[in-house]
Formats: C-alpha cells, sequence, structure tokens
C-alpha cells in the first residue's frame, strides 16, 4: 500500500489533479484525522466557503442538521457526488440522507477506505 500512496500522490502532482474534497463535520477530531489522511494521499481539503469548487463532498451525519446541509450542498453542485456516513446502526438517517440527495451512505468506519478508494481510482484515470 506504501507504493500505492506514493504513486498517488506522484500521480496528482504530474497532473495537477488534485481532488478537491468538502468535508462537513462538527467533530474536530473527526475532521483532524480524515483530513490529514486525505491530504497524505493528495487531496486537497476545501473550507466550508469553496462548495462551489469541491469535487467530492462528506458529510457527517451526526453533524447539526447534517440533512439540511446535504439538500443544500446537492442544490450548489448538482453533479459532485455526497458522501454521508454516520452510525452503521442508524438506518433511519441514512435514508434521510439518501432522501437528500446523498450519493452514497456509508458507515462512519468504512468513510476513510470509501474516499481513499475515489481518490485511488481518480489517480488510475489520470495516470
Amino acid at each position: 500500500m506504501f507504493g500505492l500512496r506514493q504513486r498517488s500522490v506522484s500521480l496528482f502532482e504530474q497532473n495537477s489533479m488534485v481532488m478537491k474534497i468538502l468535508l462537513h463535520t462538527d467533530n474536530l477530531l473527526t475532521r483532524s484525522n480524515l483530513e490529514a489522511t486525505w491530504r497524505n494521499h493528495g487531496a486537497q481539503c476545501l473550507t466550508r466557503g469553496a462548495a462551489d469548487s469541491a469535487e467530492l463532498i462528506v458529510v457527517d451525519l451526526n453533524a447539526k442538521d447534517a440533512t439540511r446541509h446535504i439538500r443544500r450542498l446537492r442544490e450548489q453542485n448538482p453533479a459532485v457526488d455526497i458522501i454521508a456516513f454516520g452510525p452503521h446502526v442508524d438506518g433511519e438517517a441514512f435514508k434521510r440522507a439518501k432522501a437528500a440527495g446523498a450519493t452514497r451512505q456509508v458507515a462512519r468506519s468504512k468513510v476513510l477506505d470509501r474516499v481513499l478508494s475515489e481518490l485511488r481510482e481518480r489517480a488510475v484515470r489520470w495516470a
């Protein structure tokens, strides 16, 4: 995996194709851990004010007004994938996220792997 990570970053840098990710969460620890890992794999993490340039949006369903934010982000970014994540036991939250416009809903324990998979797929496409 280490070799793939290095290759992915190199491919992004060579092609100037850095995936821009917007993370919506109220949890500072979650933000810090996810964004640090994504950056290490070649992503650029955006601030909330830069939603219109996001290529992938990730929303924590435990965040205040998460469903409302998904709806608003979907209106602003109709073609962008929105991944909603939360506790795997909260099926109702996943249903609300899907109804609001989330492209995919994943368990909290799987969100890191899901986004890293997106980054790897993009690196291969642009190779």
